[in-house]
């Protein structure tokens, strides 16, 4: 090799950036407009536009002086967990998690989750391992919610990567979830844990369903090499399951379901996407809770058997909150049922059947997924 013969880095295009990248972006997202006027936004909801513009030096400058020294990713995440410390106490009125003391801080797990909320999944499961003294995750992010230069790098510093999703050729389709299947085996081998969602998109519905074409895609570059069943083993996939006993975007889903079910359609409007992620971080959440299951271990040889066990595990481990039992009929107490009937009205016609089933649904899944759990336990016995 000559020496200005360089190394193809074959996941540039879609990995978090490294130490080495983290002030040059810094710099380029300090010099984008949009990107400081959303700060800015952040900080004075209630500021018009014009004046926004003005502030616009001025917030560059105190974002520069509190960026100035953060020359890692590591460096960029604690100042991160500062902004989470904040966040959690003030739209959180617990945070709990189950399950992490079964986990080995020395392993690397693919976390397979359940998806309710855009930015606040991984972000708990994070703070879950920055609690326990394990080294954070690097997160999937479809490359729907990455239209804007500034949100792309921001979380590509907070160790996300890219799933191309907007791609359509099936050449490109294929060679993207074969370079991703590389990634994502190329993480765990070398010690870094993964978080991606059960599925494309949230689970508005609030049932949760492992798509057997992700666990297709694990698959595709172990093909050549080894079974469905080697690859599970060697990925060391733990489910993991969050449940928040109220959900911020609530009414924003159930709208979403019902415009669905009355015209076959609904179309986003320009910022949704923003805004969700904005009201998912700063809107109250009350009891959150993170469970995470055991890794799976047996001989699972095809994907759908793989689905079949992600979701008993996340079905099974999910914490049941007073408002779902409450959205399921089952009497609690009267403030309970004041302040779930106070999130019903949010809503009316059939959009409030959705958003009472979200919370209902969790709770009859639990149920089927700990019968089937006893029925195989008997079958054993």
């Amino acid at each position: 090799m000559s020496e200005h013969s360089q190394v193809v880095d074959p996941f540039q295009s879609i990995r978090p950036y490294r130490d080495n990248e983290v002030a040059e972006v810094l710099g380029r997202m300090l010099r984008d407009n949009e990107f400081v006027d959303v700060i800015t936004h952040y900080q004075f909801p209630r500021l018009p536009k014009w004046v926004l513009r003005i502030l616009r030096p001025a917030v560059r400058i105190a974002l520069a002086a509190k960026v100035g020294e953060i020359e890692t990713v590591s460096s960029f995440q604690t100042l991160i967990a500062g902004y989470m410390t904040k966040m959690i106490s003030r739209t959180t009125s617990r945070l709990s998690c189950s399950g992490i003391d079964q986990l080995d801080p020395q392993e690397a797990y693919l976390f397979v989750s359940n998806h309710r909320d855009i930015a606040m999944d991984p972000a708990f499961v994070n703070w879950a391992l920055y609690q326990y003294g394990m080294n954070t995750v690097r997160i999937a992010i479809g490359d729907n919610l990455l239209k804007k230069p500034y949100v792309s790098d921001l979380m590509r510093l907070n160790k996300s990567f890219i799933v191309r999703r907007s791609l359509k050729a099936p050449r490109e389709m294929m060679a993207s979830m074969t370079q991703l299947s590389e990634y994502i085996d190329h993480s765990i081998m070398t010690g870094h844990s993964v978080w991606i969602a059960q599925r494309e998109g949230r689970s508005k519905d609030g049932n949760d369903r492992t798509d057997p074409t992700l666990l297709k895609m694990f698959y595709m570059s172990h093909r050549k090499q080894r079974s469905f069943a080697e690859m599970v083993t060697r990925l060391n996939i733990v489910p993991v399951s969050i449940s928040y006993e109220y959900d911020p975007c609530d009414a924003m889903k159930a709208r979403e379901l019902a415009a669905i079910e009355e015209t076959g359609k609904y179309e986003k409007s320009q910022y949704e996407d923003i805004d969700s992620i904005v009201k998912g971080i700063t809107g109250a959440k009350g009891h959150v809770h993170v469970s995470f299951g055991q890794p799976i271990r047996g001989i699972y040889e095809t994907p759908e058997q793989l689905a079949q066990e992600i979701d008993r595990q996340i079905r099974s481990d999910y914490y049941l909150h007073p408002s779902n039992l409450v959205a399921a009929g089952e009497s609690i107490d009267a403030k309970t049922e004041q302040a779930f009937a106070a999130r019903l009205a949010q809503v009316s016609g059939r959009a409030e059947d959705f958003l009472r089933n979200m919370y209902a649904n969790p709770v009859y899944n639990r149920r089927e997924a700990e019968s089937l759990t006893q029925n195989e336990a008997d079958s054993h016995a």
